[in-house]
């Protein structure tokens, strides 16, 4: 029988290139094939032109200006979805949630519930390590106003779907920020198999939705959480505050237990 060639790889500026991470083996070559991704040329031009002009603060700062990889512990029980990288944030430092008032928020309060070993996030090599906890989005490119497009969210998609089938089984909570994490979540879920409701649960802060689907050695299960979005705009306005990320911090972690 003769040699079958490979399927090729389509160009990182394809809009087929997201789908060929289906076969990425492990995380590190996840990361790899993410971060060359260029499939959206409305947020490769966005991204790579905030870099380049910089904000004045980050000046003297080289700015990463690629796809942000998922961030945490690669065995963890609990996966916290966002939007999407900030401009002068995860932009910036290539680490999810890091270098911004969006990230502060959120890693003090994974310091204050156990998750991680100091409260603070301000750039990639700071020393920050999260135990049993990892940040990802559905989007991992800085969109303009912070708004992906509907096409854009498709093209991403596959890297959350392949990001949560590497992590693995061990997981039992998956935490949603915001409405658009919460709908990206569910419907992946819902793709790789889960009994997500129809219709769909509503978003809303503190909703909880435990999930089942078929297992090799009986059912697996899941559990959504949602929560307020740590933006600025929810954060300043007090519609989150830290003893409400908090609660939701510590009954994922109460729920990872079960």
């Amino acid at each position: 029988m003769g040699h079958v060639p490979a399927t090729p790889v389509p160009p990182p500026d394809s809009p087929a290139y997201p789908a060929a991470v289906r076969d990425a083996p492990d995380l590190p070559a996840l990361d790899a094939h993410l971060t060359a991704c260029r499939a959206c040329p409305r947020l490769v031009a966005w991204r790579e032109q905030v870099a380049h002009e910089r904000r004045a603060a980050f000046r003297d700062q080289e700015y990463w200006g690629r796809p942000v990889p998922g961030f945490g512990d690669p065995d963890a029980a609990v996966v916290v979805v966002g939007l999407a990288p900030a401009a002068h944030g995860a932009n910036r430092t290539g680490r999810m949630f890091t270098g911004d008032r969006s990230g502060d928020f959120l890693f003090a309060a994974m310091h204050r519930t156990g998750f991680a070993n100091q409260a603070t996030s301000t750039a990639a090599d700071d020393g920050l390590v999260l135990r049993g906890i990892r940040v990802t989005a559905p989007v991992r490119c800085a969109p303009p106003a912070n708004k992906p497009t509907p096409d854009e969210r498709r093209r991403c998609a596959p890297y959350l779907a392949r990001e949560l089938e590497l992590v693995g089984e061990g997981v039992r909570v998956a935490v949603a920020l915001g409405a658009i994490g919460w709908q990206a979540l569910l419907s992946t879920l819902d793709e790789q198999g889960w009994d997500v409701p129809r219709p769909r649960p509503a978003f809303g802060h503190g909703a909880e939705v435990p999930l089942t689907r078929d297992a090799p050695g009986g059912p697996a299960r899941l559990t959504v959480l949602g929560c307020f979005h740590v933006s600025q705009q929810n954060t300043f306005t007090r519609r989150l505050t830290p003893a409400m990320l908090d609660d939701v911090l510590r009954r994922a972690r109460a729920l990872s237990r079960g």
